[in-house]
């Protein structure tokens, strides 16, 4: 079968071994995938991106020298089933599937090991308790997307934003527009989006933000002391200077009622929700010098060098930093569903489909944030 190998940086189109499933995986014929981000990153900093998970204990992604078929957003219609699996769905019915897979008893990432190839390809093997039937009248193009914004679902949850908050989001590439497009479906009232790109600024207002800001000419945090949070510390010293002389004048002892307005989160000052979804040198930096006192900062960016930020100015501020990676199972099927049920838009993410022969100049093309913002493989497509 025919399949993009990517070897040394290079991107081509090979004929490979056909994929075998074995017990408990199934064989997919692939109906569409998105190029992702990480797909990106593992073409031009695999070695940093191997060394990155060895410092965690997980020694099974690609290194620069080995051959890969890349692909882990996909949707695909069952072929076959692996020697005793369970046979529970019907062949040629579409299916998504998480990204992961057993080979010679270990797991490993699919679309990121030479043991788990990905869906560059015109088939692939998946893990059937891992897959996910694609509910009636969802297209091809639209459950691609379940991946990708399982990972931005993933994101939202772990930043523990609430309907009545104000979210943030620095950086409107694909998953800052995924996490824009969740924030929408949580019911997060007031979304602001950052981007210096046009085009992507067109995208998160397309999305469901209801502010854009173009970093250049103006600030996401702009406006934010009027809607009562604390951007500096004078202001939080006036704060508990008022609030401690108030308690001082009623004739009951201050301590049970500063208990008591504690509990009732009277005594926490409003804080935002930000998501940083560039994963530039810097950024993180940036968000801390200007984002307003208490803020929470959720790191969803994908950065792949050093990066410095001054720990007295979090400290100052008490900043909140989180970093988030991939998703739970649940989420994978949450965001299947949302897309399902018009929970989620995705359609505006997606800017063009290529085939297999495609793919390279697919990769040059997403370099520019005002051509594309998803670009969808069809292994079907010429």
């Amino acid at each position: 079968m025919k399949a993009v190998v990517c070897h040394h940086g290079q991107l081509n189109v090979q004929e490979v071994a056909e994929p075998e499933p074995g017990k408990g995986q199934m064989l997919l014929n692939v109906l569409r995938c998105g190029i992702c981000g990480s797909d990106l990153h593992a073409r031009d900093h695999a070695d940093e991106l191997a060394d990155a998970t060895q410092r965690v204990g997980y020694d099974k992604i690609m290194l620069s020298q080995d051959q890969v078929v890349l692909g882990h957003e996909f949707v695909g219609e069952i072929a076959d089933y692996g020697p005793k699996t369970h046979r529970r769905w019907k062949a040629g019915e579409r299916v998504v599937a998480m990204p992961l897979m057993r080979a010679g008893g270990e797991a490993h990432p699919t679309g990121l090991s030479t043991c788990a190839p990905g869906a560059y390809a015109e088939r692939m093997v998946v893990e059937q308790s891992l897959t996910f039937r694609v509910p009636n009248g969802i297209s091809d193009d639209h459950a691609a997307l379940t991946e990708p914004m399982a990972v931005s679902l993933h994101a939202v949850n772990r930043s523990g934003v609430g309907r009545r908050d104000t979210a943030i989001v620095i950086g409107c590439g694909p998953i800052g527009l995924g996490v824009i497009a969740m924030l929408k479906a949580k019911g997060v009232r007031h979304i602001v989006a950052s981007d210096y790109s046009p085009t992507r600024r067109k995208l998160a207002r397309a999305m469901g933000a209801h502010v854009v800001v173009d970093p250049s000419e103006g600030s996401p945090y702009e406006g934010l002391a009027k809607r009562g949070f604390v951007v500096n510390a004078p202001q939080l010293f006036d704060m508990a200077l008022d609030g401690m002389s108030m308690l001082r004048l009623t004739p009951f002892p201050w301590e049970p009622l500063w208990r008591a307005v504690e509990v009732a989160g009277v005594t926490e000052p409003k804080r935002p929700v930000i998501f940083e979804c560039v994963g530039v040198p810097g950024v993180i930096n940036s968000i801390i010098d200007e984002a307003p006192l208490r803020s929470c900062v959720v790191v969803v960016g994908v950065c792949m060098k050093t990066d410095n930020f001054v720990p007295v100015n979090a400290i100052n501020k008490e900043i909140d930093l989180r970093f988030v990676l991939g998703y739970m199972p649940i989420e994978f099927r949450d965001a299947l569903h949302m897309i399902a049920e018009g929970k989620v838009n995705v359609e505006p993410l997606i800017t063009g489909t290529v085939g297999l022969s495609g793919v390279d100049d697919a990769f040059t093309a997403l370099r520019d944030p005002e051509q594309h913002a998803k670009i969808l493989i069809d292994p079907r497509k010429a």
